[in-house]
Formats: structure tokens, sequence, C-alpha cells
């Protein structure tokens, strides 16, 4: 019973969609519901009757338009075979037409070889030519004539061949000039302007003192953001304000390679920034070496001077090392050669300290230094483990920046510790020469005692 229900309602629901643009309004009650539902079905039953009488009627007209499509394919298939006729005639005479040109070009069949192997070249070599800032007009017809000999039904014309010839003749002949003429140049800055730029030979392209590099994948003259040293530059500057003459300037042999890794080559502080902290460490150390090894050089001459002095003026003790020991021995005339002697050995070891002064921390700077670039170096190969244990050893740039911190710290170490050894060694020599001094002077002292006569001090 319930199955029952269900599909009287389906049914309901089916007839009453289909019977849903009859109906203007909705039911309200079961009775209108059955009426719409009775109404629908009436309509469906005469759409029906409809199309039956509709397709009996035009039952004898399919039959004709039958008749007229078979008629149709037959006169179509008559007219193929006529055209499959006439395309082996004509296969036939294109055969027969290729055969009598070929006999006819015979060793021009070369010829054209040799013209499409040297627009291929020419395309190849001029593309990267500086002088297609200057001439690009020529990419385009390189570009269709090599495609047209590349077609074994294409001959090339006397123009196109004398067109070829003076393009590879025009660029040797650029290639001995110095010539300058206006076109658009990328600054630094990424802004476009349009300078006088001047070329030189097949070599390099200048603008305004500044080198120039031809991007061939952008047709672009581009300003280098680093320039060679300031002698090269110079040089330029003064070929473009030239008019004729001999000139010299520095070029590019390479057309442009060594000026390219010029600019990926790194500066001396990009070279130091690699180095990273420790980098950093060890320079400070250098400042702070080179400064102690001036200043104890400077004081140490100053010292040096009084006491030189001094020597030469024994009577009148002064302020300076060698004046306090004497004046020891003034102050003691009558005191026995062994007290004498402890006196001016406890003067010349107050003197000391004095004249040694930062010697130590010099030294340990030049200790240290080596060893924080050995640190650095560490560093450096345990930040190139880690990329070639992420990335493997396949691109070498990934290691790169490990290497150059090893490197680099490595460098530095040793460019401070070397200096620094040879300024403590300056320093301590002449801190040594001055206690040396003071050290005679407390012996002569002691001998003329000790010999009873008395001491020309």
């Amino acid at each position: 019973m319930k199955n029952l229900t269900r599909m009287t309602a389906a049914a309901l629901a089916l007839s009453l969609a289909a019977a849903a643009p009859v109906f203007a309004a909705e039911a309200v009650n079961l009775d209108q519901l059955l009426q719409q539902v009775q109404q629908g079905r009436v309509k469906d039953a005469e759409e029906a009757r409809q199309r039956i009488a509709q397709f009996r009627q035009e039952r004898a007209n399919q039959q004709r338009l039958l008749q007229e499509a078979r008629n149709e394919q037959a006169s179509e298939e008559r007219r193929s075979e006529q055209l499959e006729q006439v395309f082996e005639v004509n296969d036939e005479e294109i055969i027969e037409l290729e055969r009598a040109l070929q006999e006819r070009l015979g060793d021009l069949k070369e010829l054209f070889g040799v013209l499409q192997q040297g627009a291929g070249d020419a395309i190849g070599q001029f593309s990267t030519s500086v002088t297609q800032a200057q001439f690009s007009d020529r990419s385009q017809f390189l570009t269709e004539f090599a495609a047209k000999m590349g077609q074994t039904n294409r001959m090339a014309s006397l123009d196109e061949i004398e067109r070829l010839w003076f393009e590879l003749q025009r660029e040797m002949t650029e290639s001995g000039k110095v010539v300058s003429f206006q076109a658009d140049v990328v600054t630094a800055e990424g802004e476009v302007q349009p300078k006088t730029v001047t070329r030189i030979g097949v070599f390099n392209v200048v603008a305004d003192g500044k080198y120039l590099q031809y991007k061939s994948e952008t047709g672009n003259l581009v300003e280098l953001a680093r320039q060679p040293q300031s002698r090269y530059t110079n040089r330029v500057e003064d070929l473009e304000a030239a008019d004729s003459g001999l000139h010299p300037v520095g070029i590019d042999p390479t057309r442009g390679q060594l000026l390219g890794l010029l600019v990926q080559s790194p500066s001396l502080g990009e070279r130091i920034a690699q180095g990273k902290e420790v980098g950093y460490v060890i320079i400070a150390l250098g400042i702070i070496g080179v400064a102690i090894a001036i200043w104890r050089l400077i004081a140490l001459s100053a010292i040096g001077a009084k006491v030189n002095s001094q020597v030469k003026n024994p009577d009148q003790p002064g302020d300076n090392p060698l004046g306090r020991v004497l004046k020891v021995h003034h102050d003691n005339p009558g005191k026995d050669v062994e007290s004498l002697e402890l006196k001016l050995g406890e003067a010349i070891l107050r003197e000391t300290p004095a004249l040694n002064k930062m010697l130590p921390l010099l030294k340990i700077i030049s200790v240290v230094a080596p060893l924080l670039g050995l640190l650095g170096t560490v560093t450096g190969m345990i930040v190139t483990f880690q990329a070639i244990t992420l990335y493997g050893a396949g691109d070498p740039k990934l290691m790169a920046g490990g290497i150059s911190q090893a490197l680099v710290t490595t460098v530095l170490g040793l460019v401070v510790a070397i200096p620094t050894v040879f300024l403590h060694t300056l320093v301590s020599s002449r801190a040594r020469r001055l206690t040396q001094i003071l050290q005679e002077e407390a012996a002569g002292i002691l001998a003329e005692r000790a010999e009873g006569r008395p001491s020309s001090v």
C-alpha cells in the first residue's frame, strides 16, 4: 500500500511538472489539483496526435529528400573521380618539372647551400655584435633569406645574394671604424635615455665616458653597473671629445665578455661582507692592532729622542727614563757599589713596563687573528656541507657562499696577522733598544764606582 501511494505521488508530481506551463495559478485543494492533472493529460494527448499526423504528412517529402541526397552523392562521386584524374596528371607534371629544375640547377644547388649556411652563420654572429645596435634592420632580411634557402622550391634572387654579400662586407668594414650615432641607452638606474654613443669597431660601445654592453636578448645598449678603473674611463672621455687622430683607449678583445665578468665580480666591500661576523671581528682587531702600534711607535720615538738627548747631557737629569735612572745615582753619591747596583736595577725595572706598554696586547692580536680566520673557515665549510646536504652537489653556486666565507675569513686573518707581527717586532725592538740604553748607562756608572774613580755623572 505504501509503495502504491508513493508511485501515485510521483506520477502526480511528474504530471504537474509537465503541465506547469499550462496553469496560471496554483491549486489550493485536492479537487483543483485533480482537475489540473486531467487537463494536462488531455493536452498531452492532443499534442501527441498532432505530431503523429504531421509526421505522416511529411513522410512523402522524406522519400523525395532521400532521393535528392542520393542523386547529389552520385554527382559528387563522379566529380571526385574527375578531380582525382586531374590530380594525378598535375602530380606527374610537378614531378617532371622538379626533375627538370634539378637538372637545370646543376652546381647552383651547392651555391644555394652555401648561401643558406652563410646566412645562418651571419645571423649568429651579427646577433651578438655591437654593430647590431646600429644596423638592426639586417636581422629580418637574414632570417627570411635563410628560411627561403631552406625550402627546396625557392631560389634566391640576384638582389638578395648581393644584399647578403653587402652585409658581410659591411660587418668587416665597420670592424675597423670608430663611429658615433644616436641610440637608446638603459642607464644603471633602469631609465631609457637617447644618447650619442661611440662604437669602437666591433669591440665596445661607450657613452658619456662609460662603457656600455649590448644585450642581444633585448637589442638594447645597457650601461655597466660597475665601470672599469678611472684610467680607462678617462681615455674614453678623450676619445669621445676627439674629432680625428690617434687616441689610446681600452677595449675588450672578447667583445664584452670581460666587461660582463667585471659586473659580476664583487668589489672589495662585497668581498669583506662575505666574511660576515667573523670577518668584521678580524678587521676590528686589525684596526686596533695598527692603532696600538702607531701610538707606541710615536711614543717610543719621542722617548728615544729624549733619552738620546739625555745621553749627551748626563749632568742634568731630565723627565725621561734615563734621566730618572741618573737621578738615582745623583741622589746616592756615597752608596757602595752593591747598594747602588740594586737601586739602579730597581729604577730600570720601574721604567721597563712603561716602555713595553701594550706590547702583549699587540702580540695577542697577531696570534688571535689567524685563529679567527680558521674559525671563519670552519664556519664557512659547515655552511657549504649543509648546502650539499639539502640541495646536492650539482649546482656549484649553492656552495659558493660558504666557500667564499671560508676563504675570505682566512685571507682577512692572514692580512691582519702578518703586518701585526711586523709591527709588534718593530715596536718591541724600539722598547728593547731603550731598555738596553738604560742598562748600558747603569753599568757604566757601576763600573766607574767600582774602580774608585769619581763618575763623570
